[in-house]
């Protein structure tokens, strides 16, 4: 009997799925095993490739996700799971950040992530409008194109070992302040879906976004330089790790408050710490927790791009006619705002800037929930948030590797001329 069963589910890998998950093994430990391993096979392929591996663990989402083999689907555990994973991916990315040569770059991290924002929204509102689609919808597409993944392009830099390049230092600081507007655009595109804009309430929330951002990095470093002798009289084991988690869960959790992503809190947190937690082991421990973690992140990206939908040529013409104007439109408005670091840094800048990752589906839940967005124009925005996530990757290595060691003397010239941060405006 136990042989016919197992014959009758030899057929497909599917049907062995199923067979796995007809007894006790249906568990979220059983998904996350999955998950995991999918995730570390693909990566390593991808590497032995020699592409990053962040491109495998996208992919491995495709496929064992609903698209695909089926085996693993979103459910609340999931999604916790990958929101711890990208708030210690970018307290990992924090931690390499020095706010001094953070300031350095402010004026050109604020002249990217305008024209990061303006000029993809104003491409992909006019798109719509042009194909006839309402006008909500065209400010909704718009909002999702204006997004950027820091988390995406972080991981990508991290694993290059490239984090402390200037072009670098402007992506994470432009994706920082492109964060904050983006979400401001999505507070008013939204509640012109629900039929009024609430403009105190709007100035309100981006002001508290920006004076927290400022307050952190301005003295958060400096706290953490006076608190070090304390720190290091705690009796707790790890204790520069322990003070180091507390840090970045409070402050992600302040920056949900405030009106940001926990994302940018978890940024600052880890920049906070930056200086004063070189010689401990604060990286090596939390690049283990985080190594464990993001994987969980990467692969809910890929499991919620649906397949099914792209029956239709025209929905594939305008899924692919999105995605390359999402390209385009960061990489020339993002880079020429980065010129004057010269054209290699400035393309760099341009495609660190291009991946939307998990905020442009973010965008596209919020307006398919509003009921403003269809389902084929979710998935058109899924697909672009997608395919801009595995575009990025290759072109990022390749414009980085060749001569990554010496960085044009006129991109430091103009960095150590530039203002700081804390000059801007």
């Amino acid at each position: 009997m136990a042989v016919a069963r197992m014959a009758c589910f030899a057929a497909s890998p599917n049907n062995i799925m199923a067979l796995f998950l007809s007894g006790s093994g249906e568990t979220v430990l059983f998904q996350l095993f999955v998950i995991f391993a999918a995730a570390k096979i693909a990566a390593e392929v991808c590497e032995r490739l020699k592409q990053p591996a962040v491109v495998g663990e996208i992919l491995a989402g495709i496929i064992i996700g609903p698209s695909l083999l089926n085996w693993v689907h979103t459910s609340e555990v999931l999604q916790t799971l990958s929101e711890i994973g990208v708030i210690l991916l970018l307290f990992t990315v924090g931690l390499e950040v020095n706010p001094t040569a953070l300031f350095k770059v402010g004026k050109l991290a604020l002249g990217v992530a305008v024209s990061g924002v303006l000029v993809p929204f104003l491409a992909g509102w006019l798109l719509m409008r042009v194909i006839g689609a309402p006008f909500t919808e065209s400010m909704f597409l718009g909002a999702a194109l204006v997004a950027t993944s820091v988390g995406i392009t972080a991981r990508v830099l991290g694993g290059m070992g490239v984090l402390a390049a200037q072009s670098s230092q402007i992506i994470l600081g432009a994706a920082v302040i492109d964060d904050i507007l983006g979400l401001m655009v999505l507070s008013v595109v939204s509640s012109l879906a629900k039929g009024s804009v609430n403009l105190a309430e709007l100035a309100l929330t981006g002001g508290l976004s920006v004076g927290f951002t400022l307050f952190v990095v301005l003295v958060g470093s400096k706290i953490a330089k006076k608190a070090r002798p304390r720190i290091e009289k705690l009796r707790v084991n790890e204790a520069f790790f322990v003070v180091g988690m507390v840090l970045c869960l409070g402050l992600s959790w302040l920056s949900t408050v405030v009106g940001v992503a926990a994302i940018i809190g978890a940024f600052l947190a880890g920049m906070a710490l930056s200086e004063v937690s070189e010689d401990t082991a604060l990286h090596q421990q939390a690049g283990s927790v985080m190594e464990f973690s993001v994987p969980f992140f990467l692969v809910g990206i890929g499991m919620q791009l649906d397949l099914s939908v792209f029956r239709s040529p025209q929905v594939i013409g305008l899924a692919v006619g999105t995605t390359i104007l999402a390209v385009i439109t960061k990489l020339l408005a993002c880079g020429a705002a980065a010129l004057p670091l010269g054209k290699r840094a400035a393309l760099q800048v341009g495609m660190g800037m291009v991946p939307r990752g998990e905020v442009g589906i973010i965008v596209a839940q919020i307006g398919l929930g509003l009921g403003v967005l269809p389902k084929e124009l979710y998935a058109v925005v899924v697909f672009m948030a997608v395919a801009t996530t595995l575009v990025a990757p290759p072109f990022l290595r390749r414009l980085y590797q060749p001569g990554k060691e010496k960085q044009s003397s006129d991109a430091e010239e103009v960095i150590e001329s530039d203002q700081s941060f804390t000059d801007i405006g």
